[in-house]
């Protein structure tokens, strides 16, 4: 039987508010305004312990190092690590910035996952995101891919593939853009690939104001290299309006899980047409919950992130909701959740959680964590201490109370003693978890 793992990533060091995601209204709203990296770990954090408690199989997935100095020697800065940190804020701080972002964090970007079950092979098989849409997020392709291989490293259970081409023709942003649905853990399931454009189809409908950045050929490409039966997968354009107004990856206006998906009327483009399709390969038990925009707006879904939420299984088969805190301060979304909650469908509860230092940033519940379906064989082939248990927690508080700042403005950025914090923190932190050198400060030194 498969089991649902959610991988969180924990938030770096350096977490700052520096506006750098255009299209991410929380992030372009906040920039500029001072961060607490320390808090921003600590909320993350007692997410994962909260639904640990629960009885939910919670992962934890390191955060990379920032400033990523090796990027920063690639754009012409030499000297020493320090040296390169302290001009880059005099000359570039804008290039420093985005060297130094904490985007990492949300690893529904890290990859796209599909479960044993469904590939060829029989393996969990993994493609690291690309992020080619922006150039902070782009830096993560190669640690995340490291990362990925050092926890999936046995061959016999994983396949962690390299990132596609870094081309803006195979845009890829891992599983902020993809569900997988399934009648019963362990079965093959049916992965639903969500695209914003279709990058060899120039009469294609697309948003006129923020870029779309998956592409149809990136998701084509992935289920070809998980080897994924074609009668199990099904493509869908996100639609170009609800790009327009905010809603930057699949994830912001769509959740789903097991047998169930709640969306927005607006999430798709044919969505009567993709919710029949979902039925027909689903099954009977495919239900689909549709938000109509007279009971929660586009602008009040992106503002209070109901979308960017998890939804999980109870021991009775029921679902809870994990959403972000802000959903109770809007009103129509709070009285939709009411009558929701109350409707005798399969989502019986809420769990909400103060996670404001993320979503700030324009990141939610959803955004934090990267779900893998493991069976128990392959559980048993992890071999780094990931898997979150007290005395992990434990240690993992402790380390954040220990490394971490609890005030970062942008201009600090240009602090080397703040590299030197991070690599500190960062090389503790992979013998905490039992993992390999990860960090290129590790590898290089």
């Amino acid at each position: 039987m498969g089991i649902d793992v959610q991988f969180d990533g924990i938030p770096g060091p350096t977490h700052n508010y520096s506006g750098m995601s255009p299209g991410n209204l929380a992030s372009e709203k906040h920039a500029g305004r001072v961060s607490n990296p320390r808090e921003a770990a600590l909320q993350g954090l007692a997410k994962m312990r909260a639904l640990a408690a629960r009885g939910i199989a919670q992962a934890v997935l390191p955060p990379h190092e920032r400033p990523h100095v090796p990027t920063l020697r690639a754009l012409g800065f030499d000297g020493t690590d320090r040296d390169i940190v302290a001009r880059a804020g005099r000359e570039a701080p804008g290039l420093l910035s985005a060297c130094s972002s904490a985007s990492a964090m949300w690893t529904a970007n890290a990859a796209t996952v599909s479960a044993s079950a469904d590939t060829a092979d029989g393996r969990v098989h993994f493609t690291p995101a690309n992020l080619t849409s922006h150039f902070h997020r782009s830096i993560e392709a190669p640690a995340t891919t490291r990362v990925l291989r050092a926890i999936f490293a046995d061959a016999r259970h994983f396949a962690v593939h390299d990132p596609l081409p870094a081309a803006p023709q195979f845009g890829d942003e891992g599983a902020a853009n993809h569900i997988r649905f399934f009648k019963e853990p362990g079965k093959p399931g049916i992965e639903l690939f969500v695209y914003g454009r279709a990058a060899y189809d120039a009469a294609a409908a697309a948003p006129r104001k923020w870029p779309a950045r998956q592409s149809r050929e990136a998701s084509e490409a992935i289920a070809r290299r998980h080897g994924l039966d074609p009668a199990s997968t099904l493509f869908a354009q996100q639609s170009p309006d609800a790009i327009d107004a905010g809603v930057f990856h699949n994830d912001v206006i769509a959740v789903g899980y097991g047998s169930t998906v709640l969306c927005h009327e607006h999430a798709w483009l044919r969505q009567d047409s993709v919710l029949a399709d979902l039925q027909a390969r689903v099954g009977e038990s495919f239900t689909p919950i549709v938000v109509h925009a007279s009971e929660v707006s586009i602008d009040d879904a992106v503002g209070s992130y109901l979308f960017n939420s998890q939804l999980l299984p109870r021991t009775d088969g029921a679902l809870v909701l994990v959403a972000p805190a802000e959903c109770r301060e809007y009103p129509r979304v709070a009285a939709y959740l009411d009558t929701l909650l109350g409707g005798g469908g399969p989502i019986v509860e809420l769990v909400a959680f103060d996670l404001k230092q993320s979503m700030r940033n324009g990141g939610g519940p959803a955004c934090l964590r990267l779900a893998v379906e493991l069976t128990a064989a392959e559980r048993a082939a992890i071999e780094p201490r990931v898997f979150l248990d007290d005395a992990l927690a434990g240690e993992l508080d402790a380390w954040i109370r220990r490394n971490y700042r609890d005030r970062l403005a942008p201009d600090d950025l240009a602090d080397p003693a703040l590299l030197d914090e991070t690599r500190r923190a960062l090389d503790e932190l992979t013998r905490i978890m039992q993992l390999p050198p990860v960090y290129s400060f590790q590898r290089d030194g």
